[in-house]
């Protein structure tokens, strides 16, 4: 396994591992230039080895829950592994996020990256078809972190990858992200019962759900439910689900770092690191419920098991997958 630094013109700084194509830190300044490390993870491999909880993996080959851990495609019913009994969960018991990527890097005039790709063969964890991913990341001059995901396959399967950083804007080790200020782009949301979507689609107006204008993710937390209590909800986001868009913006208050993030996919899960519980420590930290978050741009969960959403995570020859997110850095 190798680590890769990138270092953009204003001193911002990204390591990737090629194991999980995990990004392990990403050191941005706050509101009086001083860096941390605002993502969550470990100082050595042996950590992610042992994680069961996906810390700045790329996941796939279909990120999130599959009910009761089967589909049918073309007439033919697959059986996948249960690694979220009884769903199946971002890949199943060996998904991307612990195989071995190859990398190279680049310099382009918008800053540094490193493409990752990987090559999951046919029948790998239970899927059809021998798919071909790829990851790259850029450090860009302008202060983002831009994530570009492709993947192409010999025979109809499907593909929904997400980047599963979590987040603490104040940095990895600050404490927890309940007094972060949230906006998202999405009018509606789809509940589970409880963690796996039914198909039904509920506007978040008047609910707990309604980030639609700046909130502390704190606020009404309890409110939510869960156990353990907390969010893991996929959002709609607004606008035409294919197109590169606004769909989320962050802040902490006491940094005054802010992050925005824009892609082009129709769904956002956020996720508030329910299952964090103090047991695991990384970089010099404990991180305790709710240490961070999550933000990640995908296809709805369960999508190929609802007749609505059903197209949507499915890949076939000729028509690649491609999905982009672009996390902006800056500070008030």
């Amino acid at each position: 396994m190798d680590i890769y630094t990138l270092s953009n013109a204003n001193g911002l700084v990204l390591k990737v591992t090629t194991y999980g194509a995990i990004v392990t830190e990403l050191h941005v300044p706050d509101k009086a230039g001083k860096l941390a490390d605002i993502v969550v993870g470990f100082e050595n491999l042996d950590g992610y080895l042992t994680d069961n909880q996906f810390f700045g993996a790329t996941v796939g080959r279909v990120a999130n829950r599959i009910r009761n851990a089967k589909f049918k495609l073309e007439g033919k019913e697959y059986a996948l592994a249960a690694n979220d009994k009884p769903h199946h969960l971002h890949g199943g018991a060996k998904g991307w996020d612990k195989v071995v990527w190859s990398a190279d890097t680049a310099e382009s005039p918008d800053g540094p990256s490193i493409r990752l790709t990987y090559v999951s063969k046919d029948g790998e964890e239970g899927y059809p078809g021998t798919v071909t991913a790829k990851v790259v990341y850029t450090l860009t001059n302008r202060n983002e972190l831009r994530v570009e995901m492709e993947a192409t396959t010999d025979k109809t399967t499907l593909v929904n990858m997400a980047h599963h950083s979590y987040w603490n804007l104040g940095g990895h080790g600050s404490g927890t992200i309940l007094d972060h200020e949230l906006t998202l782009h999405a009018d509606s949301y789809t509940p589970g019962d409880p963690a796996v979507p039914t198909g039904v689609v509920k506007p978040v107006k008047g609910t707990p759900f309604d980030f639609t204008t700046p909130r502390a993710i704190g606020r009404d937390l309890k409110a939510v439910g869960g156990d353990p209590v907390g969010y893991d909800h996929n959002f709609v986001v607004n606008g035409d689900p294919a197109a590169l868009r606004p769909v989320a913006r962050l802040k902490d208050p006491k940094s005054g770092r802010v992050m925005t993030l824009e892609a082009n996919q129709p769904g956002l899960q956020f996720y508030t690191g329910n299952y964090m519980n103090g047991s695991k420590r990384g970089k010099g930290a404990t991180y305790v419920q709710h240490a961070a978050l999550c933000l990640e741009s995908q296809k709805f969960p369960n999508a190929i098991n609802v007749p609505a959403w059903r197209d949507q995570p499915v890949l076939q020859p000729g028509r690649p997958y491609k999905h982009t997110m672009i996390h902006r850095f800056t500070a008030e």
